[in-house]
């Protein structure tokens, strides 16, 4: 999720375990302790084009990760002059939480996040909210703003983040079900145009529940509909192939990784002398038309030779004209 999100989140924890004891500080302390895991992002210039892929969302959001941090971390709060009427029990587990639900929270994303690192790098994802969803992040910034201003003197104040805490979550469990329900949607389409596939991605586009796409693998190529809960139009596909035999000349270890990182939903193209990848599990934006030239999708990763002779990879972007 973005960040003002996770931020939220943080701080309605520390409202909720630390704001009877320290104030506003709990809060500002949730804030800071969820966003810990997305400073993987300060580490990316350190690596190389294809390293990067699984930097984001790697060590630091796995579960080993917010156990040792929350220790970490709660060892170091516990120094803190205003945290002594706090135990190193509640401190710990603080600290945990604000790490796993940040973890737990991009998991329902298409972006996924290598939870079990350093066990296995498999990407966990639930592919039912969008990165940005304000139906998600409004109760939490309206209970920490009743809780920390309009009732700030209040008693009971954090009844008010509570409350927003329960209605977002309860709004993410949601999206589980309008999910299984698309899943339900896409399917029957697809047996309606008598297709044959492998595997089914539904991904949700803006504000989840309302504008939907699927991707269905077959053996050779990829069929992507979209679907709108609301004007609930017919689903239609467009066929794009995979032109797997375009990756054959090119570093087998780059192209491992890229199929890795798209979770085997991607499909290859060449224009113009160029090689582009798109990856259709990060990246779902809707079929773009550029004259005769076709792409599932606006984003692409693009393999070229350095001088060397090196294949390297670089990205682009096919913007609306």
């Amino acid at each position: 999720m973005d960040s003002i999100t996770q931020a939220a989140l943080g701080a309605s924890i520390g409202e909720v375990m630390l704001g009877r004891s320290i104030g506003r500080k709990g809060a500002v302390l949730g804030a800071i302790v969820a966003t810990i895991p997305d400073l993987d992002v300060v580490l990316l210039p350190f690596f190389n084009e294809v390293q990067r892929l699984s930097v984001h969302r790697g060590f630091s959001h796995s579960i080993v990760f917010s156990v040792l941090g929350a220790l970490l971390i709660g060892y170091w709060l516990a120094r803190l002059k205003w945290t002594k009427s706090i135990t190193l029990s509640q401190l710990i587990l603080f600290s945990w939480l604000a790490l796993i639900t940040h973890l737990l929270l991009d998991a329902f994303t298409t972006y996924g996040t290598q939870l079990y690192l350093p066990f296995s790098d498999q990407r966990v994802t639930f592919d039912s909210i969008n990165i940005v969803d304000p139906i998600y992040t409004l109760p939490l910034l309206i209970g920490l703003y009743l809780s920390l201003f309009t009732f700030k003197n209040a008693t009971n104040r954090r009844k008010f983040t509570q409350i927003g805490l329960y209605v977002s979550s309860l709004f993410l469990i949601l999206t589980l079900g309008i999910k299984s329900h698309i899943d339900h949607k896409f399917k029957n389409a697809l047996a309606a145009n008598y297709i044959t596939y492998q595997s089914l991605l539904t991904v949700p586009v803006k504000i989840s529940g309302i504008k939907w796409y699927g991707v269905a693998t077959t053996s050779d190529g990829l069929f992507i509909g979209h679907f709108n809960n609301i004007k609930r139009q017919p689903i239609q596909f467009e066929y794009f192939p995979r032109n797997e035999q375009l990756l054959s000349d090119y570093d087998p270890k780059l192209v491992k990784q890229l199929k890795w990182f798209a979770k085997d939903y991607y499909a290859v193209a060449e224009e113009d002398g160029h090689l582009r990848f798109y990856n259709l599990q990060c990246d779902m934006q809707g079929i773009k038309n550029y004259g005769n030239y076709r792409a599932p999708t606006a984003f692409y990763f693009e393999i070229v030779k350095d001088a060397n002779g090196k294949d390297r990879l670089l990205t682009g972007m096919h913007w609306d004209k």
